[in-house]
């Protein structure tokens, strides 16, 4: 997974500005100037024209201020509108991602292609092997008529050079549900019938059209009216940053908020329960039972795979056990969830315990906003270390990993990331299944592979470890708790 491109920067940049202007209480006065200031005029265009450059930055900038792009009923209203009508907003829409149309306009449906290394050979086994008759040639070269192909992609297993490439349209390659497609004018569409949050298709888009909706607006609000801002930050923030947990949760600090917890901590109690209800339902006569900590999972299941209701686990998430916590203790605070996924977005939208979400890119924003630097920062933040293994839901296997250290007897499974592939798998489970503990993680490599991580999957595992290191083991946990 590329964690550093141009679309990224860009959306990082625009990121670190508005949080500026909202630092420096400016937001409705300048937001109109961001889009030419980063496309100046005489500056040669990234598209066909600086005007259309601009265009695609307002609408980004539409949706960090929280908006859909079909919230838009007038082309000419102004950014500093959409920013008093975020300060003003008092209620957000449970469709947390958006297509910029304007940016999503290159990709092609026909899914092949023949490059130049067409030799036109004489065998010509594209065209004796084509079903359709779609396949001619022109000048001694290889064509595709696409009004005849049906993308069977035969011409493609045959071509001995190589000649024929594949060319998918990359965030409906990405999507496990098919909730993205073209509409009539050539701009995907999502469906939010069929959509799980997962985000995929944010990393996938080469052109950044697919954007999240922001709280940013929301979270400075709540501190401007002087409500206390407490974090609630995700395991797998110990694999980003480069930085040691306690220097993370110091820079929270500064940045305003009162007090930091780790979510970890509420993991602890999910392993608890997990375990607990493994074994009750195996003791029922069930023959599997899957994890329920990855929203993006459940919500597949509630939209797409119903005959697994049953199998699901209905322990709560580490992040609800912690809010629960928090929010006994800090009952008028403003809890904000720091993320890495956008199907987390979705569970603090459901969650009447936690107030906002603010991503990892969000956060790292927020730090070069205020030129923060981690490694300046004493380690010493940390007033609670959750277990080890608490720590280690945030990487694939993790949460397996922990609840098998309380049920040794169990027969586990790691569905690392829902592909098409992992879906056919996981819809066999409904009738019978190798393992009795499915352990489902939406993402590649588990939430430090999220579409929100700033860090290298591989590089996040090292550093995660490295907070496991340094925290207790979960048995010395339970000990000292009980």
């Amino acid at each position: 997974m590329s964690v550093t491109n141009n679309a990224m920067i860009i959306r990082r940049d625009l990121l670190t500005r508005i949080v500026k202007l909202l630092e420096n209480d400016q937001l409705e006065e300048r937001i109109d100037r961001i889009p030419l200031e980063i496309r100046p005029r005489y500056n040669a265009p990234v598209r066909c024209c600086v005007h259309k450059d601009r265009a695609v930055l307002k609408y980004k900038l539409m949706a960090i201020l929280g908006f859909n792009i079909q919230d838009e009923t007038d082309e000419l209203t102004p950014l500093s509108t959409y920013a008093r009508m975020a300060i003003e907003r008092k209620e957000h829409s449970d469709m947390f991602l958006t297509v910029v149309d304007e940016a999503c306009s290159s990709c092609r449906q026909t899914s092949y292609e023949v490059s130049n290394l067409c030799r036109g050979c004489v065998a010509r086994p594209c065209i004796n092997n084509c079903p359709k008759d779609a396949m001619v040639f022109i000048d001694g070269k290889a064509h595709i008529n696409h009004k005849l192909c049906v993308n069977c992609g035969k011409c493609l297993k045959m071509c001995p050079f190589h000649a024929i490439v594949y060319m998918p349209v990359p965030c409906e390659e990405v999507c496990p549900v098919n909730a993205i497609s073209k509409n009539d004018r050539g701009v995907e569409e999502i469906n939010p019938e069929k959509c799980i949050n997962c985000g995929k298709c944010i990393v996938a888009c080469p052109f950044g059209a697919v954007m999240e909706k922001s709280n940013l607006v929301d979270i400075f609000k709540a501190k401007k009216e002087g409500r206390s801002l407490i974090a609630l930050m995700a395991p797998a923030i110990a694999g980003q940053f480069g930085a040691e947990i306690g220097r993370i949760i110091n820079s929270f600090r500064h940045l305003g908020f009162e007090h930091v917890y780790e979510v970890a901590q509420g993991a602890e109690q999910t392993i608890l329960n997990e375990a607990e209800e493994w074994r009750e339902k195996m003791s029922e006569g069930a023959h599997v039972m899957t994890s329920s900590c990855c929203p993006s999972y459940t919500s597949w299941v509630e939209k797409h795979s119903p005959d697994l209701k049953p199998f699901v686990s209905h322990t709560h998430t580490p992040l609800y056990y912690t809010a629960q916590m928090v929010r006994e203790r800090h009952p008028e605070a403003c809890l904000v969830f720091i993320s890495p996924c956008t199907a987390k977005r979705h569970e603090v939208y459901h969650n009447p315990l936690v107030d906002y979400t603010l991503s990892f890119e969000e956060y790292g924003s927020w730090l070069v906003a205020r030129g923060i630097d981690l490694k300046s920062l004493d380690d010493t933040g940390t007033e609670y270390v959750p277990a080890a293994l608490a720590r280690g839901f945030a990487a694939a296997g993790g949460v397996a990993a922990a609840v098998k250290t309380l049920a040794p007897e169990m027969k586990d499974m790691v569905i690392n990331g829902l592909d098409k592939s992992n879906i056919r798998l996981l819809k066999s489970f409904a009738k019978s299944s190798d393992a009795n503990f499915v352990e489902v993680m939406s993402c590649e490599n588990g939430c430090i592979g999220g579409c929100n991580v700033i860090s290298n999957p591989k590089v996040a595992a090292r550093q995660l470890k490295e907070a496991m290191k340094n925290a207790p083991s979960i048995d010395k946990v339970f000990e000292e708790q009980h």
